[in-house]
C-alpha cells in the first residue's frame, strides 16, 4: 500500500508540476514581470483603488536573494511546484485508500474538490496579488487561509458523503463560516500595477490552477487504479 501511494504521488506530482510550470511560464510569469516593472518605477506611478485613502508603504530588503529572470526563475518555480504537487498527490493517494476511484474519470471530481478547497475558497477572500499590492499582516492571512481550506474540505466531505440531510446542511454551514468571518484586509487598498493587469493575473492564476488540479486528479486516479490492478493480477 505504501509503495502504491508513493508511486502514485511521485509520478502524478511530477507530471502535474511540469504542466503547471509550463502554463505559468507562458501566462502567469509575464504578468508578474510586468507588475515588477511598475513596482520598480517611481512611487508617482502608483495607482490606488478608488476607495483608498492614500498609498500604502512598500518596503523591500535589498539584501534578499531572488532568482534572476530566465533559467533561475524557471528552475525555482519548477522546484516549488514539484514539492507542492507531490504533497497534494500524496494527500489524494491517501484518500484513495479510503475510497478508491472505480473509474479514472472520477479523478477529475477529486481534482475539482482539491481546487475548491485549496484555491477557489481561499481566493474568494484573499485573491492572488501581483507584486506591489498592499496586503494585510502575513500571519493573519495564513491563519485565515488554513482555516478556510480546512473548513472547505470538511464541508465538501459532509455534503458528498453525509448520509442524511442534517450532515449535508452542516457541511454547507461549515463552508460559509470563514467567509462570514471575513479575510484580513489591509488598512489601505492600493496597488502599483494597473487594474487591467491585476484582472488578467487573477484569471490566469485561477485557470492554471484548475488545469493543475484536474491533471493531478486524473493522473493520480489512473496510476492508483493501474497499480492496484497490477497487484491483483500478480
Amino acid at each position: 500500500m505504501i509503495k502504491r501511494i508513493a508511486h502514485t504521488a511521485g509520478f502524478a506530482g511530477l507530471a502535474a508540476a511540469l504542466l503547471l510550470t509550463l502554463l505559468q511560464s507562458f501566462w502567469v510569469a509575464p504578468l508578474i514581470l510586468q507588475a515588477e516593472a511598475f513596482e520598480q518605477a517611481p512611487a508617482a506611478t502608483e495607482m490606488p483603488h478608488d476607495h483608498a485613502a492614500g498609498a500604502a508603504a512598500h518596503s523591500h530588503d535589498a539584501e534578499a536573494w531572488e532568482p534572476e529572470d530566465g533559467w533561475q526563475r524557471v528552475l525555482s518555480t519548477t522546484g516549488g511546484n514539484l514539492v507542492v504537487a507531490v504533497g497534494f498527490a500524496l494527500m489524494l493517494a491517501g484518500l484513495y485508500t479510503l475510497r478508491a476511484p472505480t473509474r479514472t474519470a472520477q479523478g477529475l471530481l477529486w481534482g475539482l474538490a482539491g481546487y475548491a478547497t485549496f484555491v477557489l475558497a481561499p481566493t474568494m477572500g484573499l485573491p492572488p496579488e501581483l507584486p506591489g499590492t498592499a496586503a494585510a499582516d502575513l500571519a493573519q492571512r495564513q491563519v485565515w487561509w488554513i482555516g478556510t481550506a480546512a473548513s472547505t474540505a470538511a464541508g465538501i466531505a459532509l455534503i458528498v458523503f453525509g448520509r442524511n440531510w442534517l450532515l449535508k446542511a452542516l457541511g454547507v454551514a461549515i463552508l460559509v463560516v470563514p467567509h462570514v468571518i471575513g479575510a484580513p484586509q489591509p488598512q489601505v487598498h492600493s496597488m502599483l500595477a494597473p487594474e487591467e493587469l491585476e484582472a488578467q493575473f487573477k484569471i490566469a492564476s485561477q485557470l492554471t490552477n484548475v488545469a493543475f488540479w484536474l491533471a493531478l486528479g486524473l493522473i493520480s486516479a489512473w496510476l492508483f487504479r493501474r497499480n492496484r490492478d497490477g497487484q491483483h493480477s500478480a
